[in-house]
């Protein structure tokens, strides 16, 4: 978040090498979910708020963001929510209000559209990702058949991961496979 980095600058400007190195690793435990923390990493993240209060208060507006996310059950309550949510963060973070509303307002429908059935184009951004890796791993390759190869044993790995709907997407890049292969020779 552009906040994290505002708040973190300054402070990491006056610490030496090793202290810099300590406060990364509070870092990891700010970000993470705090119900994942053990006692220790909860001590740590208390330490990190005790020299950067304002940490706190955006911590706690990042754990009600995920918290709406995860836990609101209709696409109404969600946007109450977020403009809840919205206002408290403009009311602590007044410069969010240029940057994080105006891209809230612009995709506010696509946000929204999440709550009706929860789904993500998380996999397939994936897969797009996965595609952009192999092709500058591939920088050289001679055909599209070998970029395919690639691609294809790439993706039969990230089946583990994904689960079930790997095999939705196969269907889906099997109708692209001859479109792609027109397209690269």
């Amino acid at each position: 978040m552009v906040c994290e980095k505002k708040i973190t600058r300054g402070y990491k400007k006056k610490l030496s090498k090793a202290e810099r190195k300590e406060f990364r690793s509070r870092m990891w435990e700010f970000r993470r979910d705090p119900s994942s923390l053990t006692a220790p990493e909860k001590a740590k993240l208390e330490a990190l708020f005790a020299k950067l209060p304002e940490l706190r208060k955006l911590y706690e507006l990042r754990v009600e963001f995920k918290r709406i996310f995860d836990e609101t059950p209709d696409r109404r309550e969600a946007e109450l929510a977020l403009t809840a949510w919205i206002m408290k963060l403009v009311a602590a973070f007044p410069e969010m209000d240029k940057t994080f509303v105006m891209t809230y307002e612009h995709w506010q429908d696509e946000i929204l559209n999440y709550f009706d059935g929860r789904h993500t184009s998380g996999p397939v951004e994936g897969i797009n990702n996965k595609a952009r890796v192999i092709t500058k791993r591939a920088y050289g390759l001679k055909s599209a058949s070998s970029l395919w190869t690639r691609l294809v044993l790439d993706l039969n790995l990230a089946a583990e991961a994904i689960g079930q709907t790997i095999e939705e997407i196969r269907a889906i890049v099997a109708a692209f496979r001859p479109i792609f292969s027109a397209a690269c020779t």
